[in-house]
């Protein structure tokens, strides 16, 4: 049984539909990338995934059980989400933001046990942000901003991670290594991914499966070499690309190409 099922998922913003239609089987285990253009769906089924919006018809399952029969607190044990933006009115630490994560685990009244402070901590010594436990969230630059807001949904120790552009404010360095911590955790602790981002090159290398959305349907889904093809980037974003091999992974490999040319 699948960890987590997209069942036939259609979601409409008044008379616009966003999704139609959608089914997604993920594995424990599974590296799913999302990819498409902007406003093809792939924010809003996140949402939906995680239960911030509700679908118009069909239905999230979580090991077959319908996550709209979940109650708030024991869904956010399974999924956690790294969403592309974070506004904050408060004047939080760090520390503080990161050990929001905890809050799941923790009583109606309880409080962080020292337990609850180490795994934080550990979160952040992941994703290099443990130098900035007392700095103010709103000082932090976008790409350490972004690094705390995973180090969030880690410490929520969560089954599923939801990753909604989590890399697009980051320079190279911490794009990798991010891409490569979720990698890692996917290794060692078999945590499952699905990541919504532009960036073909690098969900090539890292996601077993590919979803590519255009105008809210599925357009391709499958492993990196059969959706990542000239024909379908040409067709949904409209786009001239060359496709080859990346020369130490295999996987696909798009360059852009001028219409010019």
């Amino acid at each position: 049984m699948p960890l987590l099922q997209v069942k036939r998922v259609s979601f409409r913003y008044g008379d616009q539909w966003t999704l139609r239609d959608i089914s997604i089987d993920v594995a424990a285990g599974d590296i799913v990338g999302l990819i498409g253009p902007n406003g093809s769906g792939k924010t809003t089924l996140l949402k939906i995934i995680d239960g911030i919006l509700n679908p118009a018809s069909g239905e999230i399952m979580i090991e077959g059980m319908k996550a709209s029969a979940m109650k708030r607190h024991d869904l956010a044990r399974v999924i956690a989400v790294v969403p592309q933006d974070f506004p904050m009115i408060f004047p939080f630490s760090v520390e503080e933001i990161v050990l929001m994560g905890r809050s799941p685990h923790l009583g109606r009244l309880s409080f962080e046990s020292k337990s609850d402070i180490n795994i934080a901590h550990e979160a952040m010594k992941l994703t290099n942000t443990l130098h900035l436990a007392q700095r103010k969230f709103n000082a932090l630059s976008g790409g350490e901003r972004q690094r705390v807001l995973i180090a969030r949904a880690l410490a929520q120790e969560p089954r599923i991670i939801l990753l909604d552009e989590f890399s697009a404010h980051l320079d190279m360095r911490h794009h990798i290594a991010l891409f490569d911590l979720i990698k890692t955790l996917n290794k060692s602790r078999n945590l499952t991914a699905v990541i919504a981002t532009h960036d073909i090159n690098t969900i090539s290398q890292y996601a077993g499966k590919i979803v590519m959305l255009h105008e809210g349907i599925i357009h391709a889904i499958g492993a990196p070499d059969a959706v990542i093809t000239r024909e379908n980037i040409s067709t949904v974003y409209e786009t001239n690309v060359l496709i080859d091999k990346h020369p130490k992974t295999g996987t696909p490999r798009l360059t852009l190409s001028s219409n010019l040319m």
